[in-house]
């Protein structure tokens, strides 16, 4: 019999792979001819139909000319219908057809550390070279970190080239590319105490020329001689703009000379203007304005030292978490204490922690107890009792207690590692409301530079009407329409190119996003992404997973309902008996009641002659006393009349809860209540989301009647009950198309499914014990108030971000044309373009005093 060729095997050859996913990408582009191909590598496959299901829907595509799919290979080759269509831009799409077909494309991500940018147009620049090359499927540059995160196809260009493509559009890569950023503080210092050396320099030249242009502009006087006055200034100015100054004509240039102009270029041309006064004051009837660029440059570099502060204090949360890492351990080795470092540890290694230590990294502890403050991971400020088989986080202090822990996780895979880094990924995206700031970046500064050359002209072409603007604003003391035409245009022009500010832009939106996201960290809330800030503000409708999340998760014992007869033990005697006979059952129900008696009492008796009845209780003996727990169906069994406790029961069931009977010597005693209690912090979470105007909702696999009990006890809105594990992805996917934006509050693990396709994935998470993989947003803490925390949180920032680019957009509006009519001095301009990018990263250090509880 011949071989089935890929055509004659049918879709149901081989399943497609129920979770679609975006590994970090890369291709590979090369030119046929006049078409371009597309090489994709294509992940989960594994057979001809597989392959043949790839190639149809990338064939199906208008983009694409043809397609050929290998499946030993593991690629799919595209080549485009139209040569002019620039490949990179339809990776992102290409991808999305092979993803919709139910498989995924192999990428990678890669983060340079960017050095030499300073303003929005900067990192425009690096992102439009990075999203030009071959392989790249995206590119995000942030400014206020200085890093660029670029996806990658596989087998695309490595870091190296990247590199190369960032130092081609002028600017420079961080030799530590991929390392651990350890040394994130000493690089943050070192570049503030550089901007502090340079400002410092600048103002020592620069203080000697404000007082001799005072003497002038107040007293006439030109000391000693006009000639020799403008010869000072011309000196004094030379080594502020050739020297600390340097760096941002070297920037500025650069990017003038790749097409590119930034901020940099703006200060390059308003200074160079300005400074060329100077000599030609000798020749020509313009005043000089050489004093004036070295002041600009001041000013310039002054704005530029506080700007690098306040990004230090924007990024303080980072450093604060990798500043709490223990630096030693103490371990046991062969019955000796032995101190070794941190970066030594092995998972299995004992560590004995003492009273107001570190604990060195994650683990468990073996022997000894105490209460531990766990308030850097969590935020809650109460200590956490710790004892033998309970998990422990690195960097946390022991407080009262020596205690044995056996490490677990350690250097990367610890739980301040994942946070770190998890703080640094989120730093690194963008907010989608970052888009409209780039496309206005893109045209600023050469628009800026346009309208420079064009007040110039407008002095000359039309001096009468332009005097007459100039002298409405001669109220201003700095406005003086009486001076040359010539000497109006240049000043008005060199005004244009210092007040026209990007920097702000460009520092509006991540700047802000670093402080919420560290917030958070603090408070433990961890953010994955810009986009979950911006999206969780928005959503219509937060519902929660039941058990673990709205409950605790683990059946307790809540009522014991003793019948009334002359003849019944007490309480405490039933108790003690049914936790005897359950002490050898596996059952959740009969270890909570074992745990509800050791609870009451110090000993509990042993029992014999055990024995299981699956799905209807247990048997035993206990003190000579035959001991029956369980269900309606076995105390029948064993003859004996299940109604006499029908009402007990009834009532228990209607609050949601397990009802288990108990019988001793033939006589049902007892009727015990068991239920998943909600968590005490339920309640008002639920209360604190309804006074946010949030519509609640519950997924649960639970009957419906214990499902609108639990949900009237917390004030649920909306509950949807006996779903099936796998039917939690549906029902949200119903509810975003009822109710509209969706977040889902789930463990993080059972419900990945549900937290991916949410609008807002959000994980309760314990300690060690998170999955932020499938969640947008971690609770730490594990405490339902931290969903309302995160909103507050979400709204905070998102509120920040939209006044900082509203004053970045309107101080522009504002600014430029008033230095086009001469209302503005240069050295006024360059203050105001300062103090704007200073606003903003002010505004945005603001919300480390936000109270998430408001």
């Amino acid at each position: 019999m011949d071989a089935p060729t890929e055509e004659t095997l049918s879709d149901e050859t081989c399943e497609v792979p129920a979770q679609k996913s975006r590994p970090q990408a890369d291709s590979t582009l090369r030119t046929n001819g006049a078409a371009q191909t597309v090489t994709l590598p294509v992940t989960g496959m594994h057979c001809a139909s597989c392959s043949s299901r790839v190639e149809k829907r990338l064939a199906e595509d208008s983009n694409v000319r043809s397609v050929s799919v290998n499946l030993a290979t593991e690629t799919a080759a595209i080549v485009l219908k139209d040569e002019n269509t620039a490949s990179n831009s339809l990776l992102p799409h290409l991808i999305d057809v092979v993803e919709d077909a139910g498989y995924g494309v192999a990428t990678r991500t890669l983060t340079l550390e960017i050095e030499g940018m300073h303003c929005a147009s900067c990192s425009s620049s690096v992102e439009r070279a990075l999203k030009g090359t071959d392989g790249v499927i995206d590119a995000a540059v942030n400014l206020a970190t200085e890093t660029a995160t670029i996806t990658v196809l596989e087998r695309g260009p490595d870091r190296r080239t990247l590199a190369s493509v960032v130092r081609d559009a002028g600017y420079d890569v961080s030799d530590t590319d991929g390392e651990e950023s350890t040394s994130l503080t000493e690089k943050t210092i070192e570049k503030v105490d550089q901007a502090r050396r340079r400002m410092w320099v600048a103002w020592a030249y620069t203080a000697p020329i404000m007082l001799g242009m005072i003497l002038h502009m107040g007293f006439g006087v030109m000391w000693p001689s006009e000639p020799i006055f403008r010869g000072i200034m011309i000196a004094l100015a030379l080594p502020v703009l050739a020297g600390v100054g340097r760096e941002t004509f070297r920037s500025g240039i650069k990017a003038l000379l790749n097409g590119g102009a930034n901020m940099d270029s703006l200060i390059v041309l308003g200074t160079s203007a300005a400074f060329i006064t100077g000599p030609l004051a000798y020749f020509m009837s313009v005043a000089s304005y050489a004093g004036v660029s070295a002041m600009i440059m001041a000013f310039h570099l002054t704005g530029r030292y506080i700007e690098e502060s306040a990004k230090g204090r924007a990024s303080e949360a980072i450093r604060k978490l990798m500043e709490l890492e223990a630096k030693t351990a103490v371990v046991l080795q062969n019955g000796d204490e032995v101190e070794i470092d941190v970066a030594d540890l092995q998972p299995g290694d004992v560590m004995v922690v003492r009273p107001g230590e570190k604990i060195p990294t994650d683990g468990e502890v073996v022997d000894g107890y105490s209460a531990v403050d766990e308030s850097m991971a969590t935020g809650e400020s109460m200590p956490v009792e710790k004892g033998v088989g309970d998990e422990v986080i690195g960097a946390t202090v022991n407080q009262d207690g020596v205690l044995q822990v056996r490490a677990t996780r350690v250097g990367s895979d610890t739980f301040l590692s994942q946070v770190v880094r998890l703080v640094e990924e989120a730093q690194g995206t963008k907010v989608p409301i970052q888009a409209v700031a780039d496309r206005v970046t893109g045209w600023f500064v050469p628009a800026v530079i346009g309208v420079a050359i064009t007040t110039f002209l407008l002095w000359f072409l039309f001096p009468s009407g332009m005097h007459v603007l100039a002298e409405w604003g001669a109220f201003l003391p700095w406005v003086e329409p009486g001076l040359s035409t010539l000497t109006l245009a240049i000043s008005s022009m060199v005004a244009v190119f210092v007040i026209a500010c990007p920097c702000a832009l460009g520092l509006a939106t991540p700047t802000a996003l670093m402080v919420g996201s560290g917030l958070g960290a603090e408070n433990g809330i961890l953010i994955r992404s810009g986009e979950a800030i911006q999206t969780l503000k928005d959503v219509d409708m937060i519902v929660f997973d039941k058990t673990g999340t709205i409950t605790r998760g683990e059946p307790e014992v809540t009522d014991v309902v003793v019948m009334a007869s002359n003849t019944s033990p007490s309480e405490d005697d039933i108790v003690r008996l049914a936790a005897a006979a359950e002490r050898g059952s596996e059952h959740p129900l009969g270890r909570s009641v074992v745990q509800y008696a050791e609870d009451k009492y110090k000993e509990i008796p042993s029992a014999t002659d055990f024995e299981a009845v699956r799905g209807k209780g247990i048997r035993a003996t206990v003190e000579g006393r035959r001991i029956v727990i369980g269900t309606r169906r076995l105390m029948s069994e064993e003859n004996l009349d299940p109604a006499t406790a029908d009402d007990s029961m009834t009532a228990l069931e209607q609050e949601a809860k397990t009802a288990v009977l108990v019988a001793i010597d033939n006589v049902i005693v007892a009727v015990i209540g068991i239920a998943d209690t909600l968590k005490p912090e339920s309640k008002e979470a639920l209360q604190q989301l309804h006074a946010a105007g949030i519509q609640t909702g519950m997924l649960t696999g639970d009957n419906e009647q214990t499902a609108r009990a639990i949900a009237e006890a917390v004030g649920i809105d909306h509950v949807v009950a006996e779903v099936l594990p796998d039917g939690k992805t549906d029902e949200i996917r119903r509810l975003q198309d009822a109710y509209g934006r969706i977040a889902f509050v789930g463990d993080g693990i059972n419900d990945a499914p549900a937290l991916t396709q949410a609008d807002v994935g959000i994980a309760i998470g314990t300690g060690t014990d998170i999955a932020i993989e499938a969640s947008d947003v971690t609770l730490v803490r594990g405490e339902l108030t931290g969903v309302a925390e995160a909103l507050s949180l979400s709204r905070a920032t998102f509120r920040t971000i939209r006044q900082n680019l509203f004053w970045a957009f309107f101080y522009n509006v504002v600014m430029i044309p008033l230095a086009v009519i001469g209302w503005m001095h240069p050295v006024l301009a360059e203050i105001a373009m300062a103090t704007s990018s200073i606003t903003v990263v002010g505004n945005a250090n603001r919300l480390r005093g936000h109270d998430l509880e408001n």
